[in-house]
């Protein structure tokens, strides 16, 4: 049986959530508008809110998010 190669991600999570938000975004922006444009902007606020969904779960209290 082969082993299964492991990845270990440098930048932390929430880091790499933002940056792919931000690239949605920058990407929607040079899009005309339509139905792709719309589909990035909706990816982008998913990326966003798992994002504060992570930092939610890494709080001390997990206390409801704002």
């Amino acid at each position: 049986m082969q082993k299964r190669r492991r990845f270990k991600p440098i930048d932390p999570l929430d880091k790499r959530l933002s940056e792919e938000a931000e690239r949605l975004r920058k990407e929607a922006r040079e899009t005309p508008p339509g139905v792709e444009r719309e589909e990035l902007l909706r990816r982008a606020r998913q990326v966003e809110t798992a994002s504060h969904i992570t930092e939610w779960l890494k709080s001390g209290g997990l206390q409801t998010p704002t």
